[in-house]
């Protein structure tokens, strides 16, 4: 784990936390070292295809390890009291992949969004997590905060962590919003602030699935990059036609000052 940004946290799924009022901090372990989104891929075997069937070929695009950012948002935690992101931060590292980052940020709106929308930016970030803000009090913000920075949703994270939760909280589970989509080919999950639930999800559906995900997602954003590079050389090419239609118009408008000026000489002679 690299590095550690400033916040709170606090959420509905479960029990309440012990509310207790600390200033925002920032704890630097060190530089990240650019984990860059160029995945090797590996085979496996499993599920095939995108949904079901096809053997390990389904698993062509998994990456090795994947590199993540770990979101608290609360307003009565700090990142030395936080067992839920310390939770999800043992899920992955146990799996071998590495948190490059963790971070802390009250319930607010804007600063979820902006902290979200800035790790999916990271070279070094894959896999997006927080923690907290999934319930129903007013202040519970990060779902709405999140999704529109999705391009697209994955609605069966959410269907499948509350038929897991259910088992837990019971009927309680229709209280929880946990969410999941790709924002800017990483992928970014929401789940509850407690701690039950924060491990559940992490080690029972988001490290097992991260991987192959990831590397789908990635690939998804180098294919729109090529596309975006195929439309700006077929721009090129057009420019290049503009310029011979300039330089032909050029010669044609030499033509007619030649003639008309050999019309007048004569004239004048």
């Amino acid at each position: 784990m690299t590095d550690h940004a400033d916040g709170d946290h606090g959420d509905s799924h479960e029990g309440g936390h012990n509310e207790r009022e600390h200033d925002a901090h920032t704890r630097e372990d060190g530089e990240h070292d650019g984990h860059s989104r160029s995945h090797d891929g590996h085979g496996g075997s499993g599920h095939g295809g995108d949904d079901h069937g096809g053997g390990h070929e389904h698993h062509h695009h998994d990456v090795a390890s994947v590199g993540v950012g770990v979101v608290t948002v609360s307003s009565s935690r700090t990142l030395d009291d936080d067992p839920s992101g310390d939770a999800i931060e043992a899920a992955f590292e146990g799996a071998g992949h590495e948190v490059n980052t963790r971070e802390l940020v009250h319930d607010d709106y804007d600063r979820v969004q902006s902290i979200v929308d800035r790790l999916v930016r990271r070279d070094d970030v894959d896999v997006v997590v927080t923690t907290g803000g999934t319930g129903v009090t007013p202040d519970d913000v990060t779902v709405e905060a999140v999704r529109p920075l999705f391009e697209k949703e994955l609605p069966g994270f959410g269907e499948l962590f509350r038929r897991y939760s259910e088992e837990e909280v019971g009927t309680r589970i229709v209280g929880t919003r946990a969410v999941a989509g790709i924002a800017d080919g990483v992928l970014v999950f929401c789940l509850p602030g407690s701690e039950n639930a924060a491990t559940l999800g992490a080690t029972e559906i988001i490290v097992p699935e991260a991987p192959h995900l990831a590397g789908l997602a990635a690939r998804a954003d180098e294919n729109e990059s090529d596309d975006d590079d195929g439309e700006s050389e077929g721009g090129d090419e057009g420019d290049g036609e503009s310029e011979g239609g300039d330089e032909r118009d050029g010669e044609e408008a030499g033509d007619n000052e030649g003639g008309s000026g050999g019309g007048s000489d004569g004239g004048e002679e």
